[in-house]
């Protein structure tokens, strides 16, 4: 204690000035009794005096002088401040009148607000007439307001310090940065929360229109949460075409909050739920209804304006994680878009998990609603495609897959009943050897009583010749005859192909059941999968977007993530 109230200068030697108040009258006249210092610290002063004694055994150099914190320059220590955590400040602040003094300093809170939440505007040019204003205003707030209006209701930045910014803004609503899925019923949705300047902004991340999945994301905000001039975070909602009103947040828990609009008349049209609906359209799907000629998928996009429509007041959030990548997997895991038919553009996490890669939607519909397993991948049963004439038979393919799943069958019964029964049953693939999880291998012709025990057959059998996909040609692919795809401007060469299994089931996903299809690898950025069952073939396409505190802290809390956001819609 007393050389560390020495090193610092905040108090006496035998303790600070704050334990000394709580001292009685009795304890203190004990205190000053004792020595100034430790036995520790006179050995050590001991030690360098007989170090530093004139014909002395060590003699050398006197030690430093000791050096108080308070006796350093205030700009100095505005930089060891500064590079401080921001929520350790308020502590250091109660350390002595000048810490507080010098923490009042608005240098040290911008830069908190810069490194810990790429705060990057100057307060201090943000001059509510200038051009830079409006450029904030026009992004952020609402660009179709009349720019007669942006005075009223931009905040007033000038009298605005930092340190507000980061108490009163960010640190309050740091557990609501990130990834969250909305509770819509099988709908689901992206929301993405970021610090947008001097904004907290959730903008809703919506496919692009039907059926071009390569196209960019398109994205929406749905409130708003900034500083006016109050030292209290104001929130707005950003719902409908009247620009920002009153609304509110409550964090629910850790990984959940929920947002309420308070004036829900600003969602409401001039028009009606006509002119709401055709704007909702034109906006959700870039058409009118006219265009859609095709009367199933007409009634999907009625009931889904209906559900919709009831959730533009209250809304529920719940945390999700950006699958966690490893160097030998598959390719990059991420988010992509995905066709699903009549349903249009939805958005499905692929992850990678050992021996198999899943598909979760993250968007959904009423027949595989979102956070379900779409399609599972079987990384280690690869399939080899015949050629480009024989592909375009549906038969041919549906050869091949079903030959996969009886395989597959039965190891997984072999695997059931123990290596005593199995024994002597370990037949060969006839499409090709397994030799680990995404791993390119040769094909082997299929040999009748090809048995694969010890290894004896693999070791005798020779060498196939390497595959176009393994020699990084790519090989050439089309869609078979009679399989109906949303877009037809798929890739005409793959890398490889795997055994996968699609989820189908009625609408109000009555009766799942998981049916044999093929899992196309185009590139590092684009995958399909073809539905035998259903004739269909789905096109990913990655999304291109890179977003900040949505990594998982662990593989196990990923995991629980997956599993909570299934059971919701289980």
């Amino acid at each position: 204690m007393a050389v560390c109230a020495r090193l610092c200068g905040v108090g006496p030697s035998r303790g600070c000035r704050r334990r000394q108040q709580r001292r009685g009258p009795a304890e203190t006249a004990a205190a000053d009794s004792e020595p100034d210092t430790d036995p520790e610290e006179e050995r050590i002063e001991a030690g360098g005096a007989l170090c530093g004694a004139p014909g002395g055994r060590g003699a050398g150099p006197p030690p430093p002088p000791r050096c108080s914190l308070l006796e350093l320059p205030p700009e100095l220590l505005v930089e060891i401040f500064a590079s401080l955590p921001g929520t350790d400040l308020p502590s250091l602040a109660q350390v002595c009148t000048k810490f507080r003094r010098i923490l009042h300093t608005d240098t040290i809170w911008r830069r908190r607000c810069r490194e810990e939440y790429g705060v990057c505007e100057n307060l201090r040019k943000l001059d509510i007439t200038g051009v830079s204003c409006r450029d904030v205003y026009a992004k952020r707030i609402n660009p179709r307001v009349k720019s007669g209006r942006f005075m009223k209701i931009l905040p007033d930045y000038e009298h605005m310090e930092y340190r507000d910014v980061y108490t009163c803004l960010l640190h309050r609503y740091r557990h609501i940065l990130g990834l969250w899925q909305p509770d819509i019923g099988p709908y689901g949705g992206l929301l993405n929360v970021v610090v947008d300047g001097l904004f907290i902004i959730g903008w809703m991340y919506l496919p692009p229109h039907d059926p071009h999945v390569d196209d960019p994301m398109r994205f929406k905000p749905l409130f708003r949460v900034h500083l006016m001039e109050r030292k209290s975070a104001t929130v707005e909602c950003m719902y409908g075409h009247r620009g920002p009103h009153n609304g509110h947040i409550q964090i629910v828990k850790k990984d959940e909050f929920s947002t309420k609009c308070n004036q829900t008349d600003h969602h409401r049209m001039s028009g009606g739920r006509q002119e709401e609906f055709r704007t909702w359209l034109r906006e959700e799907w870039g058409r009118t209804l006219e265009d859609i000629f095709h009367e199933h998928m007409q009634e999907l996009i009625l009931m889904k304006f209906i559900y919709t429509s009831q959730y533009d007041n209250c809304l529920t959030y719940r945390r999700i994680y950006l699958p966690p990548s490893h160097p030998d997997d598959l390719i990059r895991p991420g988010l992509f878009k995905g066709t699903y038919g009549s349903h249009g553009l939805e958005i499905v996490m692929l992850s990678f998990h050992g021996k198999c890669a899943r598909g979760t939607k993250i968007t959904g519909d009423p027949n595989i609603p979102a956070g379900q397993q779409t399609v599972e991948i079987d990384l280690m049963h690869r399939i080899q495609l015949p050629d480009v004439e024989s592909l375009r038979n549906f038969s041919e393919l549906s050869r091949i897959v079903l030959e996969v799943r009886e395989q597959v069958r039965q190891e997984q019964q072999q695997q059931e009943n123990g290596p005593e029964d199995g024994e002597g049953r370990g037949q060969q693939s006839p499409r090709e050897p397994q030799r680990g999880p995404a791993q390119p291998s040769a094909e082997l012709p299929a040999e009748k009583g090809g048995e694969s025990r010890d290894g004896e057959a693999e070791a005798a059998a020779p060498p196939a010749p390497e595959q176009p996909a393994q020699s990084g040609q790519g090989q050439p692919f089309v869609l078979p005859v009679g399989v109906s795809s949303r877009n037809e401007d798929y890739p005409r060469t793959c890398r490889m192909c795997f055994y996968g299994t699609g989820l189908i089931a009625g609408h109000g996903f009555t009766s799942p059941e998981r049916t044999p299809g093929v899992f196309i690898l185009f590139d590092e950025d684009r995958f399909g999968f073809i539905w035998l069952e259903l004739k269909s073939f789905s096109l990913y396409s990655r999304v291109q977007a890179t977003f900040q505190n949505a990594e998982a802290p662990s593989p196990q809390a990923f995991e629980e993530m997956l599993k909570n956001i299934q059971s919701l819609t289980s």
